[in-house]
């Protein structure tokens, strides 16, 4: 299973403890275990979500419909609600995705990512990942959309790392129009994040998470600190009973 794609921007903070764990050894002679900080995408370090935001360039150039960005717009709805059949609707999206060649669906999101996406950044999120950075945190944008669209993001940020939804390739560097699973959502997310902790070295369960979504409950439930950003209804209503922080970007 891919989990993650590893970026490290210049300037990045380097571990100075041993083994490059990121802390230095305590006075017993431990090694301190990095900390992770991981970020959802959408409506989090983003205030937008990023798939409307796709299909309108999409119709910008040629490729969409307004009827396509309906649709869209109440499958976010719905994944907003909690009641998105998540693995049906990719099925369905992924089908315009066969055949296309991975580099130009990757050229396509770095000129989408340029003309809408940006604008859209969170500037409490940019801080909140300054803060994670400095103090020597890992950071990943863990998203249940396609790392096409977060690396663009990861890099204007300085985020080394990406847990996402993966799209099979075929040997020719063409989509086949199938993801591979697990999709980056529910459970699926943190099976995806823990192959990222177990191959970085951090645990899970020392990690900050934040997000927006009630769909992220399974994740939110793992980590040391719970924080939800621009919490949706549910999650919002989990948050304020259970204590978890919440906070407006």
């Amino acid at each position: 299973m891919s989990t993650s794609f590893d970026d490290t921007a210049p300037g990045a903070p380097r571990g100075s403890g041993p083994a490059g764990q990121g802390g230095a050894a305590p006075r017993d002679g431990r090694v301190a275990r990095r900390r992770a900080a991981l970020f959802d995408m959408d409506r989090t370090l983003l205030r937008k979500e990023t798939a409307s935001l796709y299909v309108k360039y999409q119709r910008q150039i040629g490729e969409a419909t307004a009827r396509d960005l309906l649709r869209t717009l109440y499958w976010v709805g719905q994944y907003t609600l909690g009641v998105l059949d998540a693995e049906k609707v990719a099925e369905r999206a992924l089908l315009a995705l066969r055949g296309v060649p991975e580099t130009v669906l990757a050229a396509r999101c770095d000129d989408w990512f340029r003309l809408h996406v940006e604008p859209h950044i969170a500037d409490a999120g940019r801080e909140a990942v300054r803060r994670h950075r400095a103090a020597g945190d890992l950071c990943a944008i863990v998203t249940g959309a396609w790392p096409y669209t977060s690396r663009p993001l990861a890099r204007r940020l300085g985020i080394e790392h990406i847990v996402a939804s993966e799209l099979e390739i075929d040997e020719r560097g063409h989509f086949t129009g199938r993801a591979a699973p697990p999709l980056c959502l529910g459970e699926g997310k943190v099976a995806r994040a823990r192959a990222l902790a177990e191959a970085q070295g951090f645990r899970l369960e020392d990690a900050t998470f934040y997000t927006d979504s009630i769909s992220d409950l399974p994740l939110l439930e793992r980590v040391a600190e719970p924080i939800a950003v621009n919490p949706d209804p549910r999650l919002r209503r989990v948050a304020e009973r259970r204590g978890y922080r919440i906070e407006r970007w």
